[in-house]
């Protein structure tokens, strides 16, 4: 599985695909306007704000993955994410949230990674 995910300056888009050895295939998008308070974040935190809610979104499919699933991003930064030693009470929930699965995240350069972000 793969979970697109992409965030603007005003909503969240994301694409949940399954891999075959013919490629890519979309199973689900969604689309997510940001709350009055999201809108004031960072572009690092909305963008992370993105991958929690698709994990939430899509939680009944990924859970179950037999294999690690693959979060692609077209923000560079997030490559090398890990939560950062004062958290606070939000970016603490999303530091825990997503240690229920197992996934890596990846770089996916803006210009390849077009789905997310027409949602």
């Amino acid at each position: 599985m793969i979970v697109d995910t992409g965030a603007s300056d005003y909503a969240l888009g994301a694409v949940l695909s399954q891999v075959s050895d013919s490629g890519k295939h979309p199973i689900a998008f969604d689309s997510h306007k940001l709350l009055p308070e999201e809108l004031n974040y960072e572009i690092n935190d909305k963008e992370i704000v993105g991958i929690v809610w698709a994990l939430k979104r899509w939680r009944a499919f990924l859970i179950s993955c037999s294999s690690p699933f693959k979060v692609l991003t077209n923000h560079f930064p997030l490559q090398y994410y890990t939560p950062s030693k004062i958290l606070t009470h939000c970016k603490a929930c999303w530091a825990e949230f997503p240690s229920e699965f197992h996934f890596s995240i990846a770089y996916h350069p803006g210009c390849l990674e077009t789905l997310p972000d027409a949602l």
